[in-house]
């Protein structure tokens, strides 16, 4: 019998115009704490984006999300967030946040494969 992770996973939302709380589904973060495994995916649908707001900095969005990546693996340029351990990275990610990048709650789940179960997530919530 396969080994189980219980794993909890948010969704990242692109949210162009704060006060009016439409977002978009732009990414997910899957962490697993037994395993010390932490994935952010994310993909940003620009022509969507600036349907919502025709003067959105989507450059600006791009580092955003990719300052969740950085801060995900750990990186060096993610800075003392990312020298922090999995646990620690996921739950600053998780923050509830009142910003053009927000995530949802964190939901549980149990699987037998953290990548492939980040992967279906990403494409099931986002793509």
């Amino acid at each position: 019998m396969q080994d189980k992770y219980l794993y909890e996973y948010s969704v990242i939302r692109v949210v162009p115009l704060v006060e009016r709380e439409e977002f978009i589904n732009a990414g997910i973060i899957v962490f697993c704490k037994k395993e010390k495994f932490i994935a952010v995916h994310f993909k940003l649908n620009e022509e969507k984006l600036l349907l919502f707001c025709k003067d959105a900095d989507v450059e600006q969005i791009k580092q955003n999300l990719l300052s969740f990546e950085t801060i995900a693996k750990g990186n060096v340029e993610g800075g003392p967030i990312a020298a922090m351990d999995e646990a620690s990275r996921f739950r600053w990610l998780t923050a509830v946040r009142s910003s053009v990048i927000q995530t949802s709650r964190p939901h549980p789940g149990l699987c037998t494969d953290l990548k492939q179960t980040a992967k279906r997530l990403f494409e099931e919530l986002v793509l």
